[in-house]
């Protein structure tokens, strides 16, 4: 039988977890903004420990780097790890477009379609962090209804890495991920066309790549209970 307190501790992390990878992934942490425990215990009004438990697994995961003396901060890519994200995206999000028969598209094109129509408000809203959310959407619904729980995992943790590398290393403020290719995938996997569909999410991600420079830009100051704050 499980321990009920492990198992609250343990949805608590992930709470946490949940809700910083979340802040990072739609640009509210930029990369290199300091990670103060008790900034995020009051922020979060959450539990010292689990903080720290929470920070560490992100660590693991390449999401924030913790340093002897200087404590956690959001991750800061590499030129070097940028180029190696996107091509494990490459082949993360060809198999899951591989995966995605007309039959899924099917039962869940109320949804598809609702996500895209919110692409295109959000897009002209002008609202960065809504466009960034959406765009983003995109490609976790395709790795969600793909099936495939492996592949979706390890895409959810890309995309967070992702958001990093954009802030990053992005030309300008205007995201590169563009609706008109979102839909041409759809599109492609609703006339059963995979080999298509799949050649288009890489000209996709080439795209999204390709709007990159390597120029760090250092982050500032950030307020953590405003950028944590409805998440």
């Amino acid at each position: 039988m499980s321990n009920p307190t492990t198992t609250a501790k343990q949805l608590e992390v992930q709470r946490i977890v949940d809700v910083l990878s979340k802040a990072i992934a739609q640009q509210r942490l930029r990369p290199g903004t300091r990670l103060v425990e008790s900034q995020l215990v009051e922020a979060l009004s959450a539990n010292r420990n689990h903080v720290q438990v929470a920070l560490q697994r992100l660590a693991l995961q390449r999401i924030v780097t913790i340093e002897p003396n200087r404590g956690a901060m959001v991750a800061q890519p590499t030129a070097k790890e940028a180029r190696e994200v996107f091509i494990a995206r490459r082949a993360i999000e060809r198999a899951i477009v591989e995966c995605i028969g007309q039959d899924v598209i099917r039962r869940h094109r109320q949804r598809i379609t609702a996500h895209l129509r919110g692409e295109r408000e959000a897009v002209s809203s002008e609202d960065r962090r809504a466009v960034v959310r959406e765009l983003s959407e995109f490609h976790l619904i395709l790795g969600e209804i793909s099936g495939n729980d492996v592949l979706s995992e390890i895409l959810s943790n890309l995309m967070v890495r992702s958001s990093l590398i954009v802030a990053l290393y992005q030309r300008n403020e205007v995201p590169s991920c563009q609706c008109d290719e979102h839909q041409a995938i759809i599109d492609a996997l609703e006339a059963g066309d995979n080999t298509l569909a799949a050649e288009i999410m890489q000209e996709h991600l080439d795209d999204l790549e390709g709007v990159l420079d390597l120029d760090d830009e250092a982050a500032g100051e950030v307020n953590l209970r405003q950028a944590l704050s409805d998440l």
